[in-house]
């Protein structure tokens, strides 16, 4: 049993790299969307943005159907719409086919995550479930990276249209293997349960309604929940969508370079998320002192992209997107955690989804935002000019600021 519950991860994270793929792959191939559906820059802010709205209304329902129905069929299902949904956007003639399409992405790949850790939280013991659901967050740092250069070589080769039906069509390949191979419990594969597993994840069922109530009421809560909308927005704002166009119009880059730069959030998501939390478990045995130090370096760096506007060197763009990647997206566990340690652990994985949604607001406001902001000042030839993005820099600059304010009113959660 030992081998095989690590095949059920391996297959279930390859359709989690599948979620973050999506979520940024408009960064990269932004250009070749306005010109291919002939869109404003707060039309491909909607568009971007359409994945984020089913999304992020779908973590509590899918987790119901996960209890009633099951989290194998939930995520089968569910990704198969997704699957359709890519196939869809990569064939949609029309802008609004597209929007439609992407919002079928977002709807099917919202089942993942909560389905897969319900999963696993049988398959492997409490400890263990810890460290899986790392090895999870690392993977999707892989999806991050495959939306960045290969996608940018994906797409010079064959045209971004053909690149996305080809990640659509490949989710269908693992699907399969999710039907062929992956068992919601050791017992439904002939196993003897896994002593421990489930602990504090599977308990009985509760009142949703009051359980959230509690939640709401906490004013540590919303401390959290305004930082990680600050975050969202630049991460998946900026980061996860004009990035992009920021790297080739004011500094002149093509799509493949634009990709590598873009790559180091992967890369941060990827290879320090892990050592923050050793840090704040170990080291500083604090959340709040990584969540306050880390908005203090966020707020930094986007000073230093104003102060420096267009004269960052290669080398710099490259070191200064990965110190973003950390300031923005590998804390963002450490939040989770704080999250889940205000509340009794009888409603941990309540306040732990809800907290989730606030990231994905963020992505909602700050997408088409942004778009806006470039249409104000208007494009030539594609291009918009760089005051529009100098200001799009102080939006994000401000924004950190909140959330350092913000997050600076939340109290200590570690317990050692």
């Amino acid at each position: 049993m030992g081998r095989y519950r690590w095949w059920i991860f391996l297959i279930l994270a390859a359709q989690y790299l599948v979620v973050y793929f999506h979520r940024v792959a408009p960064a990269v191939v932004a250009q070749d969307l306005v010109g291919g559906f002939h869109i404003s820059a707060t039309a491909l802010g909607v568009l971007a943005s359409a994945y984020f709205y089913p999304y992020g209304v779908m973590q509590i329902p899918v987790g119901i159907l996960s209890d009633s129905w099951g989290p194998k069929k939930t995520i089968i299902l569910f990704s198969l719409i997704a699957a359709i949904g890519a196939i869809g956007f990569g064939l949609a003639p029309y802008f609004g086919i597209a929007i439609a399409a992407r919002s079928f992405v977002g709807l099917g790949l919202a089942a993942v995550f909560v389905s897969s850790m319900k999963i696993f939280a049988l398959w492997f013991r409490g400890a263990q479930l810890a460290r899986v659901a790392g090895a999870l967050m690392a993977v999707g740092g892989i999806g991050w990276f495959s939306a960045t250069t290969p996608l940018a070589v994906l797409s010079d080769m064959f045209g971004w249209r053909l690149a996305v039906v080809i990640v659509g069509v490949g989710s269908i390949g693992v699907i399969f293997l999710i039907w062929r191979f992956v068992e919601d419990s050791p017992e439904k594969k002939g196993f003897p349960p896994v002593v421990g597993a489930g602990e504090g994840i599977l308990g009985g069922r509760r009142n949703v309604l009051k359980d959230l109530k509690v939640i709401v009421k906490n004013k540590y809560f919303w401390s959290i929940a305004v930082w990680f909308v600050m975050r969202g927005g630049a991460l998946f704002g900026f980061f996860g969508l004009w990035a992009g166009p920021y790297l080739t119009d004011v500094y002149g880059f093509n799509k493949g370079r634009a990709g590598s730069i873009l790559s180091m959030i992967a890369f941060a998501m990827i290879f320090v998320s892990p050592v923050i939390g050793h840090l704040s478990d170990k080291t500083l045995k604090s959340r709040k002192k990584i969540l306050v130090w880390s908005s203090v370096l966020n707020i930094l760096c986007f000073a230093c992209a104003l102060y420096f506007f267009d004269r960052l060197g290669v080398v710099s763009l490259y070191v200064l997107f990965f110190f973003m990647g950390i300031t923005i997206s590998s804390v963002g566990t450490v939040a989770i955690v704080t999250t889940k340690e205000l509340f009794p652990d009888e409603i941990a994985g309540t306040s732990m989804g809800t907290i989730n949604l606030f990231p994905f607001i963020g992505a909602i406001i700050f997408q088409p935002l942004m778009g806006y902001v470039l249409d104000r000042a208007g494009n030539t030839g594609g291009s918009y000019p760089l005051f529009a993005y100098r200001q799009m820099l102080w939006i994000f600059f401000i924004t950190s600021i909140i959330a350092l304010i913000s997050i600076m009113k939340c109290k200590e959660t570690f317990r050692g």
